[in-house]
């Protein structure tokens, strides 16, 4: 973080000085070493906003290091195929959502590193995305309502969104979807999430969620 901090500041510094000397040379009429200082300002400039971008985006999504505990899951059946899910993630407030089907899906945002960001030493960097409700069968996917909840606010320098819609701008950036987990919803089955390098993982934690499992497909 302070790596990408210092980065920021020093091409921005950058970015002025070449402001600057354009703006010097144009007053002395020399137009070839004015674009010269323009076309490096406009260099520095993106490389600046990239690590401010960078550093945005490390300090809101969570680091990844090992397998990592998330939060839980508890399902409380409100009506046939309609349940109210409890979210109770890590120093945050419980939140409730309605999610309707036979199973659960969690969707994450992953953002790993390739050169020349892999310099840098960062960790891979995750944040959850969406809850949404499944069926277990295809026509009822295609035929009944379906519920999906944003997990995430949108921000303005976010390196995910960056990356995915401009990757040849962000070269050292992989922006991609975690591997999502799925399991089935019964009344009183809590689950547990964690997050490692290779996606989300959901397990059963008490009585209820197992035999859910359990019976899962039959």
């Amino acid at each position: 973080m302070n790596l990408l901090l210092t980065a920021s500041t020093v091409f921005t510094l950058i970015a002025l000085y070449f402001v600057f000397s354009m703006a010097r040379h144009a007053r002395r009429r020399r137009p070839v070493r004015a674009t010269r200082s323009l076309a490096g300002g406009a260099v520095s400039a993106c490389a600046g906003g990239a690590s401010i971008m960078l550093a945005f985006s490390y300090y809101g999504y969570s680091r990844l290091v090992d397998e990592q505990y998330i939060g839980k899951l508890k399902f409380t059946e409100s009506a046939p195929e309609q349940y109210v899910a409890r979210l109770m993630l890590e120093d945050e407030r419980d939140r409730m959502f309605e999610v309707l089907g036979d199973e659960w899906q969690l969707d994450a945002r992953v953002v790993t590193w390739k050169p020349p960001a892999t310099l840098l030493g960062l960790d891979p960097i995750f944040q959850l995305d969406r809850l949404s409700g499944r069926y277990s069968t295809v026509d009822e996917e295609r035929s009944k309502v379906r519920s999906v909840h944003s997990l995430s606010e949108p921000v303005a320098l976010d390196v995910w969104r960056f990356a995915r819609k401009y990757p040849k701008l962000m070269p050292g950036v992989d922006a991609h979807y975690g591997t999502a987990t799925y399991l089935p919803m019964a009344h009183g089955a809590i689950f547990e999430v964690t997050m490692t390098r290779t996606g989300l993982i959901a397990r059963p934690i008490n009585e209820e969620a197992e035999n859910a499992v359990g019976q899962w497909g039959q």
